[in-house]
């Protein structure tokens, strides 16, 4: 499903333990990381989109979990040129999310990324807050940083440890958190 702007609605889950730490999965291969994160389809809520693809690709259950915030509305991202999607009409330009802060209720050895036939990762592990920014692929980083901003005071209040400093992104037009009112 793509809106008239060309976008595809998405869910993204941020999945956090105790101690502030978040869930940080590879792609299988491919050597890009990301969070977890999945396409709605068109009878579904965000909320349960969120559940589907949790369990799709960790394994974990509702009961697994405590959903702690979301974002309000949609984060949009672009994709490049040369991953749009451009055989079907509308053509897809990016992804439209909302994203979820999770807390871990089961333990490690409760994700299972190779339940269903084509898994999403090969690997996994846990990694401070804000290092994703810096590591996942380009052109997701403006939703990722618009995403965490928003999600930090719930992981703050929750975790344990610190989440550490928020790091500095140029605002640049595929970041605009800063006139948002997030940063």
């Amino acid at each position: 499903m793509i809106d008239p702007d060309g976008y595809r609605p998405n869910v993204g889950i941020v999945l956090m333990r105790d101690d502030g730490q978040v869930f940080w999965a590879r792609r299988v291969h491919r050597d890009g990381w990301q969070f977890p994160q999945g396409g709605m389809n068109t009878d579904e809520t965000p909320l349960e989109a969120m559940y589907r693809e949790l369990h799709e690709e960790t394994g974990l259950l509702p009961e697994h979990v405590e959903v702690l915030a979301a974002t309000p509305g949609w984060l949009r991202y672009r994709l490049p040129f040369r991953s749009m999607r451009r055989e079907g009409q509308p053509v897809c330009i990016g992804q439209k999310q909302v994203w979820f802060l999770l807390r871990l209720l089961a333990r490690d050895e409760d994700v299972r990324l190779d339940l269903t036939e084509k898994p999403e990762f090969d690997r996994w592990r846990w990694v401070d807050f804000w290092y994703p920014l810096e590591h996942v692929v380009t052109f997701k980083r403006g939703v990722y940083a618009r995403a965490l901003r928003h999600l930090e005071p719930q992981a703050q209040a929750r975790a344990t440890g610190t989440l550490g400093p928020r790091p500095v992104l140029p605002d640049t037009p595929d970041r605009p958190y800063r006139r948002r009112g997030w940063g």
